[in-house]
């Protein structure tokens, strides 16, 4: 495997390299009654180094126009990202008949030198990936594959006013950039870990408690009663898909070291409003009769409690590293054997 590029690994702003994704077609509602909805993309824009992400609409139209207004909202938000990296339109191949749209967009050479001609004047790199090759755009489709599907479950066919899409967009942006990336200290009195919020506002995200609104029939719910809904039964799916994919395992080969005394965890936990990540420290691990452990006791924030290890996540630094030490170990014994 080749190493990380330079822009992953060298300290720098936010969205000072960035990877820009398009999702949609979205429907909105039109303000004028009987209208038929309206079409509209999202542009995702994911930042190199922190993996914090930016949704930006691409207004109401598909044009170049709009996306170079999105583009200078983005800056005036954000500021000037030195290199933007985007997929090829080539790429979709096979695409469905509302992605036509924005494939004609894209490859038009008025469009593509339209982009150019403004990134020029701002100094900013704009680079794209090989022609059918989505792989070399690895960091923004696994950053926003799961959020983006669910997404398209909860708000697909919604017919939300633009306004109410838009703030949707935005809550559900804040859910995505409050995950848990690594722990801060090692001390065990501290829960605090790094997320790609403490980058863009210096501090984890939070949101207000509001009541469980998942089960309520929509018809008996108001305009922004329905936003709420949606952001809680996204929070459900999303964060549910997240700490599955950090309690991956793979198939135990030789015997490995699992989780042990310091180590900060997630505690899985389905009836947690938005932006709330259950942590904990373990303190000591209870072994079975066979010398497994199976269970653990964990310090959190309210105090001292136990939990099979099944429901507990380590986060993602931790597991990486263990993974690579076990993959170079197997590696090493291979080469050995030859």
């Amino acid at each position: 495997m080749a190493d990380l590029p330079v822009e992953r690994v060298q300290a720098s702003r936010p969205f000072f390299t960035t990877g820009i994704d398009f999702c949609g077609p979205f429907y909105y509602q039109s303000e004028i009654r009987n209208r038929q909805p309206l079409k509209c993309y999202i542009a995702l824009l994911i930042c190199f180094a922190t993996k914090a992400v930016h949704p930006e609409f691409i207004v109401k139209d598909l044009s170049t126009s709009a996306l170079l207004t999105a583009l200078k909202r983005f800056i005036s938000i954000r500021g000037k990202p030195k290199t933007i990296w985007t997929d090829n339109a080539t790429n979709f191949v096979g695409a469905k008949n509302e992605l036509l749209e924005l494939k004609r967009l894209l490859l038009s050479s008025e469009h593509q030198d339209k982009v150019h001609k403004i990134c020029l004047d701002d100094s900013i790199d704009w680079k794209f990936i090989p022609p059918r090759s989505p792989h070399f755009g690895g960091l923004w489709e696994a950053g926003v594959k799961s959020a983006r599907f669910h997404f398209y479950r909860v708000a697909g066919s919604s017919g939300l006013s633009f306004e109410e899409l838009r703030t949707l967009v935005c809550q559900i942006s804040a859910i995505i950039n409050s995950r848990p990336l690594i722990p801060l200290t090692e001390h065990r009195d501290d829960l605090s870990v790094l997320t790609p919020g403490h980058f863009l506002i210096g501090g984890p995200f939070t949101a207000t408690i509001e009541p469980d609104m998942t089960e309520i029939n929509i018809n008996r719910l108001g305009h922004w009663q329905r936003i709420s809904q949606m952001q809680q039964i996204f929070w459900k799916k999303w964060s549910t898909e997240y700490l599955t994919q950090l309690q991956q395992r793979s198939k135990w080969r030789t015997e490995r070291e699992g989780i042990k005394g310091g180590d900060i965890v997630l505690i899985k936990d389905e009836n947690l409003p938005p932006l709330r990540w259950p942590l904990a420290r373990v303190i000591d691990i209870i072994p079975g009769s066979d010398g497994i452990a199976r269970v653990a006791k964990l310090k959190t924030s309210s105090g001292f409690t136990k939990r099979a290890i099944t429901n507990l996540c380590l986060l993602p630094l931790d597991d990486h590293l263990e993974s690579l030490n076990f993959q170079r170990a197997e590696d090493v014994g291979n080469h050995s054997n030859e």
